[in-house]
C-alpha cells in the first residue's frame, strides 16, 4: 500500500479519468494488466501519483513515448534499458 493518499479510479474526477486514459495508448499492450493491481483495478504506481493528474499524465506519458516502436531501438532494447534502471534504483517495476 502507498504511504501517501491516492485517488482510486472508481474515485476518480473526469480530469484523473482522462489522464488515467491518454496515456494507456502509449504503452505496448502488455503493459495493460498491472503486475501489482492497486485496488479498483489500476496500477499502483499510477495511483500514487493521482493527486496530481497532469503530472500523472506527462511522467508516465514520457516513459510511453520513450517506448514509441517507431524509435531507433528495437523493443527489447527499451526494455532492457528500463531493466536496468529499475534496479539500479531498487525499483520492483
Amino acid at each position: 500500500m502507498a504511504w501517501i493518499r491516492t485517488v482510486a479510479a472508481s474515485e476518480a474526477d473526469e480530469t484523473l479519468r482522462q489522464a488515467m486514459e491518454m496515456q494507456k495508448p502509449m504503452y505496448p499492450m502488455e503493459y495493460a494488466t498491472p503486475v501489482h493491481p492497486a485496488e479498483g483495478g489500476g496500477s499502483e504506481i499510477v495511483a500514487s501519483h493521482s493527486l496530481i493528474p497532469q503530472a500523472l499524465f506527462h511522467a508516465f506519458a514520457t516513459f510511453g513515448a520513450l517506448m514509441a516502436p517507431d524509435l531507433p531501438l528495437q523493443r527489447r532494447q527499451h526494455e532492457m534499458i528500463a531493466t536496468v534502471v529499475s534496479v539500479t534504483n531498487r525499483c520492483v517495476y
